[in-house]
């Protein structure tokens, strides 16, 4: 017995060990583009990158329309790159915004070690890099799957027009609790991200928009979401979708306008 208990204990060491080391593989699956590739859309656009202090570079795209109601500065989810995400630009450039999104470091062109806490120190730097161009009032955080955490946190740090949300999760370590429970997470998990605490120190409205079938960050998660800060979410469910197949729904993409869009001043 005592054998078969040590087996067993050594067993649940090396998993956590395993854990611990190499969570990054499980939690991301960047593409990593060569500094040389050439991004490609049917609608103009600037290539951008940012030299961090601490050695790092964040590369990202701006795309700009006439006469903006002001920007979307979009936070993307745990995979590939700019490459295939940049593709999103046009349903925010549509509704009359520019719209600017960056790779986190290892993805695509941005390079450095990535954490928790430089991945919000990037997104802030950004955020503030944006702010010389547009007050806050003009400027819109979207953070879509596990970027909608990151989003929630640069938020709670400002004074954004609007935060919306595209399938978030409670917190992040609530979600990977879900099917780590046999772990002690709170002293392995790298990525706690809590969604839920950040939404406290957020002083301006939050949309979330999310699939009532997602099987990844289930749909009960916004619901928790909304319901500690009733007065300040709004919760729009697209009946049915999924958490990759949004953008199949025509009522993703009219919730979208609803909440972009911006009632003309009219003159008296």
């Amino acid at each position: 017995m005592v054998t078969a208990l040590s087996i067993l204990l050594i067993l649940y060491l090396g998993i956590c060990i395993a854990f611990y080391f190499f969570q990054h593989y499980g939690f991301f699956r960047p593409e990593i583009l060569s500094t040389a590739f050439q991004y490609k859309y049917p609608f103009p656009f600037e290539e951008l990158d940012f030299d961090m202090e601490d050695g790092g570079r964040i590369n990202a795209l701006y795309f700009k329309v006439p006469n903006s109601r002001g920007v979307v500065y979009y936070l993307k989810g745990n995979s590939k790159s700019l490459k295939g995400w940049g593709k999103f630009a046009k349903d925010f450039l549509s509704n009359g915004y520019d719209f600017f999104m960056m790779d986190y470091r290892g993805f695509g062109k941005s390079r450095g070690k990535r954490t928790q806490t430089r991945v919000f120190n990037d997104a802030q730097f950004i955020y503030k890099w944006l702010s010389e161009f547009y007050p806050e009032n003009k400027i819109v955080l979207y953070g879509r799957s596990w970027g909608s955490g990151i989003a929630a946190r640069i938020a709670s740090w400002n004074k954004p027009a609007m935060l919306i949300l595209d399938s978030p999760y409670f917190s992040f370590f609530y979600n990977v609790n879900r099917y780590l429970f046999f772990v002690p997470l709170r002293w392995l998990l790298k990525y706690d991200i809590r969604t839920d605490q950040y939404l406290k120190s957020v002083s301006c409205p939050v949309h979330i928009i999310h699939g009532t079938h997602d099987r990844l960050i289930s749909f009960a998660q916004s619901e928790k979401l909304k319901a500690l800060y009733p007065e300040k979410i709004t919760l729009h469910s697209i009946e049915g979708a999924r958490h990759n197949n949004l953008p199949e729904f025509p009522e993703f993409f009219e919730k979208l306008y609803q909440i972009l869009y911006v009632k003309p001043v009219s003159s008296s």
